[in-house]
């Protein structure tokens, strides 16, 4: 008989948006974005998903069909009549790893106060997406006993809400920052020595996102580096950071194992995730998605990351 592992579903908590996304390849209006559906979306391939967030009645009923689809659990989704969804509007040139912002409307999002269903206060994993230091402190303020948690910032929280940040580091089990994140938190160039500092601050596990470069594990005292995934269309880069999260939880959920070698093994799911994300706009290539098409691109991720000593030749 099979055995089935047991699936203890992660907590995601984040924004919840509706985007205006203009790139090269084309543009999109009212579409489903924000870290949450994201980072959702992506973990919900490999386990079931407790959702945090909140949304204006205008969010449309056929995202949020969607997301149950996914087996994603909205109970801790708040609804608020009469008020309007958080809206990121902006483009990318043919740099396509800088976005340009053109509007933030924050709406109902701008007085978000995350509060977990009792269920959730029991989950083994959280994750705490892009948003405000306080409200993530908030949120493990609720949290009971969790195995391990994350979190995610930005420049934004770096520089306006830096103690409240410090404060969550020293809380939290793994931290994701891309690597100019890093940099401007710790005032190290190199980002060796700015992930190091960052473990200082408290998370033992500190995961460094290039974007087209891949990603940089930090653990303790080890380092994996894992690859990107070279890709000939790229359509929109929204979300990939996000995507790249929710694999990796998702992942160490449907483990139930927080060892250095699932650890690492998250990483690649997460580039996985992530560069399937960036193939179309919004969460529309996650639509298509299916386990086999991730099977196989985390079998070509090992293809390109393998290496095997060669004896040299003798001049």
């Amino acid at each position: 008989m099979k055995h089935v592992k047991p699936i203890d579903a992660p907590v995601i908590v984040g924004s919840m948006a509706l985007d205006n996304v203009k790139t090269p390849a084309g543009e999109v209006t009212d579409s489903l974005g924000g870290a949450a559906n994201y980072s959702a979306v992506a973990a919900s391939f490999f386990t079931p998903v407790n959702l945090v967030g909140v949304i204006g009645d205008d969010f449309p009923q056929t995202h949020l069909d969607y997301l149950e689809s996914r087996n994603i659990d909205l109970a801790g989704v708040d609804r608020i009549d009469g008020g309007k969804t958080f809206s990121w509007s902006g483009y990318y040139d043919f740099d396509l790893n800088i976005a340009h912002t053109t509007d933030t409307q924050l709406n109902v999002f701008a007085d978000f106060k995350p509060t977990l269903p009792d269920a959730y206060r029991k989950a083994s994993y959280v994750f705490l997406a892009n948003i405000d230091p306080v409200l993530q402190l908030d949120v493990l303020n609720q949290v009971e006993k969790p195995r391990l948690t994350l979190c995610d910032t930005m420049n934004f929280w770096i520089t306006s809400k830096r103690d409240a940040l410090i404060e969550v580091l020293s809380r939290v089990d793994v931290a994701f920052m891309n690597d100019a994140e890093a940099r401007q938190l710790t005032g190290c160039m190199s980002t060796i020595k700015a992930a190091k500092a960052i473990q200082k601050l408290g998370p033992k596990t500190v995961i460094v996102k290039k974007g087209e470069h891949g990603a940089l594990l930090f653990h303790e005292d080890e380092h994996f580096s894992a690859p990107s995934y070279p890709l000939e269309d790229i359509v929109d880069p929204t979300g990939a950071g996000d995507s790249f999260a929710g694999g990796f939880i998702g992942y160490i959920a449907s483990e139930g194992d927080i060892t250095p070698k699932t650890m690492r093994r998250a990483v690649v799911y997460g580039s996985v995730m992530a560069s399937f994300n960036v193939e179309d706009f919004s969460l529309n290539r996650m639509r298509r998605l299916t386990p086999h098409h991730i099977a196989e691109r985390y079998r070509k991720f090992k293809e390109i990351a393998y290496f095997e000593a060669m004896e040299e030749a003798v001049l």
